[in-house]
């Protein structure tokens, strides 16, 4: 429910929640983290395989990811309103629908991945790890889907603390899962970037294992009654899963997806600049957690306020989840600046990869602040409910601007990499302007609205 009446407050209300949204996705960028590092003690090959591996598994995963972010506002706005017995309903066919997502996505994974990366020119030198990986981790998919139907809904009554306890559990699987099946201890076979996937589809069904076991013990989740029957499909509640949730995920996929696109242009490289990027974009990723999460938190605060009718406090939720997320950007883009060369030297020591992640870290201290900025607007606006509009700006950002310019610098001119970098600095900062200015537009909208 609602709870504040001054701005200090809300930063608390909002820190409160985003507190454990941001262990959750630290731990998730710690499995990326430990992916890397473990990759890299293997070699180049292997640290490139993994990074374009998972570029491509995350186009899949980010599409799910989007559809089921549509359950937090839904879940929120009736948790404001005070009707708890429906979020149920939506969780229920959000885990269906998950389910099937991933199904498709086994299928399709294992029919195109490799014909796809040879299209796209991935460098023969890692191409088949590329692939062994991506048929590995897909299997993941079902597990991982209904695991994100199960956490939007948590996130959503404002009960973040399962969510970080899950993923505290799941990131210590997953390194142990690695050692064992990269490097082959007790017994298995040393399977190298493929064991690294086979680590992190086998971790995701355990993940979705300990939030269904957490919510049916706990009595907090009894009143939403998301287990007490098998219900039939409902096609009318999916739909409206879908139309609120199918612009999030165009959205998500738009921003990620030219971060990964860039990631798999890098592949046509070579596999030093290939393992450069990986290490560049890992670190970046992981300071992008923390923004992340507040930015989670303020859909939330915004759906609370909003199902209890209080659109001035959706407002200042919303300012303040923007400021917040600035802020601590501010601080990573500084760290960045300072200490580059520490960061690079915690994943390699191979010299022509470390020289060029060097010039990539610079560049993400460039962008980092837009890329705070647009995401906790983003955010913002899907507390409103507010979808399609930010699709259109994510897409033009990054698809009509970003991935141009990254394109020309990597295929047309063999730029520097720092120079296909920039097409991350000229979508984002143009998102962050746009989404920005909807948010002050929406949310003054809604102060007079009836």
């Amino acid at each position: 429910m609602w709870r504040t009446s001054n701005w200090r407050e809300e930063i608390r209300e909002l820190l409160k929640l985003a507190g454990p949204l941001i262990v959750n996705n630290l731990s998730i960028a710690g499995m990326q983290f430990a992916d890397a590092v473990m990759a890299g003690r293997l070699g180049a090959e292997s640290l490139a395989a993994v990074a374009v591996g998972a570029s491509v598994w995350f186009f899949g995963f980010a599409l799910c990811l989007g559809v089921m972010m549509a359950i937090s506002p839904i879940a929120a706005r009736h948790y404001g309103a005070g009707n708890p017995e429906l979020i149920g309903r939506y969780t229920r066919q959000g885990m269906y629908l998950g389910f099937g997502i991933g199904v498709v996505l086994i299928a399709m994974a294992h029919a195109s991945v490799g014909p796809l990366l040879l299209k796209i020119g991935v460098d023969d030198s890692f191409r088949e790890l590329t692939v062994g990986y991506v048929k590995a981790i897909i299997w993941g998919g079902p597990a991982i889907f209904i695991f994100l139907a199960l956490r939007f809904t948590t996130e959503g009554i404002g009960r973040t603390r399962p969510i970080m306890y899950a993923s505290i559990f799941s990131l210590v699987c997953n390194v142990f899962l690695n050692y064992v099946f990269m490097f082959g201890h007790f017994g298995a076979p040393a399977l190298g970037a493929v064991g690294c996937g086979l680590a992190s589809a086998i971790t995701m069904w355990l993940l979705m294992f300990v939030l269904v076991t957490y919510m049916l013990m706990s009595p907090s989740y009894a009143r939403l009654k998301i287990f007490s029957r098998v219900a039939p499909v409902r096609p009318d509640v999916l739909k409206e899963i879908i139309v609120l949730g199918v612009p999030i995920a165009i959205t998500i996929t738009a921003e990620a997806g030219l971060f990964n696109a860039v990631s798999i242009l890098m592949g046509t490289r070579g596999a030093a600049i290939a393992a450069a990027h990986q290490v560049a974009i890992n670190f970046a990723a992981t300071m992008f957690m923390i923004p992340l999460a507040l930015s989670a938190a303020t859909t939330v605060r915004i759906g609370h306020a909003m199902g209890s009718g209080n659109a001035e406090a959706a407002r200042m939720g919303g300012t303040t989840g923007i400021l917040m997320c600035a802020l601590f950007m501010s601080f990573s883009a500084t760290f960045l600046l300072l200490f580059r060369d520490l960061v690079v030297g915690m994943y390699t020591n191979d010299p022509a990869v470390t020289q060029i992640a060097i010039s990539l870290l610079l560049v993400a201290a460039i962008f980092q602040v837009a890329d705070g900025i647009q995401i906790g607007a983003a955010g913002a606006l899907r507390g409103y409910k507010d979808t399609r509009i930010p699709m259109l700006i994510n897409t033009f950002s990054y698809w009509a601007l970003g991935f141009p310019l990254a394109y020309l610098a990597t295929i047309t001119y063999q730029a520097s990499p720092s120079w296909i970098w920039g097409g991350f600095v000229l979508g984002l900062s143009v998102a962050a302007i746009l989404l920005t200015a909807r948010f002050h537009i929406l949310s003054k909208r809604m102060l007079t609205a009836p």
